[in-house]
């Protein structure tokens, strides 16, 4: 732990002290709203220049983090489980929405008797619709798990079926207070109908009313899916807005006394929220075209302040409705995102394609072990603006990481296109980029002999993009400063407006969720694998 967190951690637990001192008092309800792709600029800009007055009237009785960060990987997945867990990817094995996994089997091996190694995917391909290819016609996904994409592992004699919330390696917060609340009903809705089923947790059962929502799913009424322009001329954000509705909409039946269908007479939750998607598709849509952001000041462009202004209208939307069902004063509102996006500033923005499976392609593809002619899997490269590798044969990854260091410097960039000659297109080491053997450095993330952890980790230097995409200008996933800087904001109308320089990570979201309901962080198992503290001054007292 760095000393900058140190001092972070020994602060918040001084103000946990402080707390049982003062007797400050516990929330009945916890709201998060998981704004994708909001940086901590993008919140302090909005609020200084005026131009969010919603979240600038939680921020007047909030504490504003205007150094938060990511654990690290700003992937959804883990951005999201970072949220929700406490902990890093170390903890959780949540890495990507795509993972290798050495140790499973293909979920069409119901006897696990084939050779193991599958790619886990938790996205839209785990809904049924997805099933042989099938077009995403459903909202809904389908209405159940595409059994193609649920692997397997073997359990004695057994050969089960992993789920996605058999995946994740810790429990949740929605878990441990359902456990250890007296009535306590939860609720989330995300982008994926059945592939975030991991937020359940070991379990299974969390999130009582988690909605399936598919934002890959087609939209009826334009034949195009959310995150798509839906006649061809509008921005693609005004589409996902739509899309967003559905998740404002549950948000508010949920305040008002009802399932997120609104269907139904339900417990109004205790802990409860929701992710929007509107600004991270305005940010990658290109820059030619109104998208991303103007300077490396963080200036929006035309999609992204069209994007905000909309976020802002849903707060006042759900401020409003807590208010008028007297509920404000006992619901701690929590505004943040999974991750931000990367580059901000356009001038830095290179884009290589899949430089990395290009240089490993002699370590990819089928083979088998010369020792013991066991088959060794394909080895998979999923990437974004970092890459992640399973080798086909991970006793070679010194010899890869060796090719990966010695591939090149980062491509010119073509100023028609903003896209890098593919001859030149090679994996970017100069200027700031490393390539990390994870074998050599176990404590980042685990131990790869499991079978799940990568083999290496490959972080370009800032700006550059494994795409060549004339589609998206920005993008997430790695450790870039403009990934992991996001915004967070906590809020009671109790509380004095602050502004906290100190650095802290959105891991503490999680443990301050379960202590703001009045129960022990510790019942969170990255809580107490990582030593996760509360954020600091939440619980200072008055």
């Amino acid at each position: 732990m760095t000393q900058k967190l140190a001092a972070t951690a020994a602060l918040a637990l001084a103000c946990l002290s402080a707390s049982a001192a003062h007797g400050a008092p516990t929330a009945q309800h916890v709201l998060m709203l998981s704004f994708d792709g909001m940086h901590a600029q993008d919140l302090a800009r909005c609020i200084d220049r005026a131009t969010c007055p919603n979240l600038a009237a939680l921020a007047a009785h909030g504490l504003q983090y205007r150094h938060a960060s990511t654990p690290g990987l700003s992937d959804s997945v883990p951005g999201l489980a970072a949220l929700v867990t406490g902990g890093s990817p170390r903890s959780t094995g949540l890495f990507y929405d795509d993972i290798y996994d050495r140790s499973l089997y293909a979920g069409s091996d119901v006897d696990c008797r084939g050779p193991r190694s599958v790619e886990v995917l938790l996205t839209e391909v785990v809904g049924i619709d997805a099933r042989d290819g099938g077009k995403l016609v459903h909202l809904d996904g389908g209405g159940a798990f595409n059994p193609q994409q649920i692997p397997r592992r073997k359990v004695g004699a057994d050969c089960v079926p992993v789920y996605p919330h058999d995946f994740i390696d810790t429990n949740t917060l929605f878990e441990v207070v359902k456990q250890h609340l007296a009535s306590a009903r939860t609720a989330w809705a995300d982008k994926h109908a059945w592939g975030t089923d991991w937020l359940n947790g070991p379990s299974g059962h969390g999130v009582d009313d988690l909605a399936r929502t598919e934002i890959n799913s087609i939209d009826p009424a334009s034949g195009h899916d959310y995150t798509e322009s839906a006649d061809g001329k509008a921005p693609a954000w005004r589409h996902t807005e739509v899309f967003d509705d559905l998740h404002l909409r549950a948000i508010l039946n949920e305040i008002a006394g009802r399932d997120s269908g609104g269907a139904q007479a339900a417990p109004v939750p205790s802990v409860f929220g929701a992710d929007f998607q509107t600004l991270a598709v305005a940010q990658k849509a290109p820059h030619a075209a109104g998208g991303g952001y103007t300077d490396a000041a963080y200036t929006p462009g035309v999609d992204v302040a069209g994007a905000i202004a909309y976020l802002d209208d849903a707060v006042g939307r759900i401020t409003a409705e807590l208010a008028r069902r007297e509920l404000a004063a006992t619901t701690l509102v929590i505004v943040t995102a999974k991750h931000g996006q990367a580059p901000v500033d356009p001038a830095r923005l290179r884009k290589v394609g899949h430089a990395v499976t290009r240089v490993l392609a002699p370590f990819l593809g089928k083979g088998r072990d010369p020792a013991s002619g066991n088959d060794l899997g394909s080895g998979h490269v999923i990437d974004d603006d970092v890459a992640f590798v399973w080798l086909r044969d991970p006793g070679r990854h010194a010899a890869a990481a060796a090719a990966l260091r010695a591939a090149g410097a980062c491509p010119a960039i073509d100023a028609r296109t903003h896209l890098a000659p593919p001859r030149n297109a090679l994996v970017c080491i100069d200027g700031g980029g490393t390539v990390t053997d994870l074998w050599r450095a176990t404590q980042r993330f685990g131990n790869p002999a499991d079978g799940r952890r990568p083999d290496l980790m490959v972080q370009p230097a800032p700006g550059v993009i494994y795409t060549r995409s004339a589609g998206k200008d920005m993008e997430h996933g790695g450790y870039a400063a403009d990934d992991g800087h996001v915004a967070l904001l906590v809020s009671l109308p109790s509380f004095a407006q602050r502004e906290i320089d100190a650095p802290v990570l959105t891991t503490q979201v999680a443990p301050t969720i379960v202590r703001a309901l009045g129960l022990d962080p510790r019942g969170l198992d990255a809580v107490r694998k990582e030593g996760t503290p509360v954020l600091p001054l939440v619980f200072a007292g008055p």
